[in-house]
């Protein structure tokens, strides 16, 4: 899994990066699966404090692309909503993919449907 950590308006410490990475180990105990993860972590300039840190992600799986993001007045606990966020997409994504509903249809059925 390749692992990248920046900062928007932000340096981002190495507290904040292991913080960042032991709450996404949480997804890999879901879904061993995961090719990319990109997090984003930026401070706004807005006048409102309360949404003003905000943490987005990108995580690449195979097969389709998962992105959250989040916005609170801490930036660790910006971190914690987005891996909640997170962590519900990939079981959705896990429960897709293992229900089959993806699976792609056989050449047969849709010549019989054809017919």
């Amino acid at each position: 899994m390749n692992l990248i950590i920046s900062g928007h308006h932000l340096e981002v410490t190495p507290a904040l990066r292991s913080y960042v990475m032991s709450k996404l180990e949480r997804i890999l105990r879901h879904f061993d699966q995961v090719v990319d993860v990109k997090v984003l972590l930026t401070v706004e300039n807005q006048k409102e404090k309360e949404k003003r840190q905000r943490a987005e992600c990108t995580v690449r799986v195979k097969g389709s692309d998962l992105f959250a993001q989040s916005a609170h007045f801490d930036l660790y606990a910006a971190v914690d909503a987005l891996v909640d966020k997170l962590d519900r997409k990939v079981v959705e994504h896990k429960t897709r993919l293992q229900s089959g509903r993806f699976d792609t249809p056989k050449r047969d059925a849709m010549v019989l449907a054809d017919a």
